[in-house]
């Protein structure tokens, strides 16, 4: 081995530094949008170990049995490859770290700025609408997965948004507007698509710490500072 255990040093090395890495960047993003370095370290331990919680809230009956993984809510399939069920329906869920943390952060700050005034709720409300719009354009369906959509360009366009709309209020404006871009444009309005997807389980929010909607809204709020 002509480079001894210097590249198995260095795979462990970034192993260990990833997480960190991240870590910092979503508690920079999470300090931008006023929330205080406790509250900030909870969400990001809610987006982090939620991702790996799927919450059932709908089933759709299907014509044809479909294949899932008894602990694929819990995000265990990897652990137990083995354990298949076959089921007549498609579950609709919803992700505690992809999707319910990130809506319960924009909740607290849509209250935030309506208390400062209409023109500024009216603001947020428009970046909303422009990148659900954009979300609903890109986003297609993809069998076996789900709903899917170019991971950057609703962070991007959010962030846009957020510096021309209220420069003083763009991270805000910013997290807002890339948050709910996806869920809404991406998810919700495509809801009816996934009859055709052959998938057993639709996640919104599905991918955790790595779905569309958190990197959405935490690289506008980076973006728009």
């Amino acid at each position: 081995m002509p480079y001894g255990c210097l590249p198995l040093a260095a795979f462990f090395s970034l192993l260990i530094l990833l997480p960190i890495f991240l870590a910092d960047i979503m508690l920079t993003a999470l300090g931008r949008l006023g929330l205080s370095p406790g509250v900030s370290i909870c969400a990001a331990l809610g987006i982090f170990l939620g991702g790996m919680i799927n919450i059932p809230v709908k089933q759709i009956p299907r014509t044809e049995i479909l294949e899932s993984h008894a602990f694929g809510m819990f995000g265990f399939e990897r652990m137990f490859p083995d354990r298949v069920r076959r089921t007549p329906y498609t579950v609709i869920a919803v992700n505690f770290g992809g999707c319910v943390v990130p809506v319960i952060i924009v909740a607290y700050e849509f209250i935030r700025i309506s208390l400062l005034g209409i023109s500024d709720l009216m603001l947020t409300l428009i970046a909303v609408a422009i990148n659900a719009a954009a979300c609903y354009h890109m986003a297609r369906p993809i069998p076996k997965v789900g709903i899917a959509m170019p991971t950057l360009l609703p962070g991007l366009l959010a962030a846009l948004c957020g510096i021309l709309f209220h420069q003083e209020m763009a991270p805000i404006i910013a997290f807002c507007a890339g948050v709910l871009g996806p869920l809404i444009g991406a998810d919700l309005l495509h809801l009816n698509e996934i009859k055709t997807i052959n998938t057993s389980v639709a996640s919104i929010g599905g991918a955790g710490t790595f779905d569309g909607i958190v990197i959405s809204g935490l690289l506008a709020t980076l973006l728009a500072y």
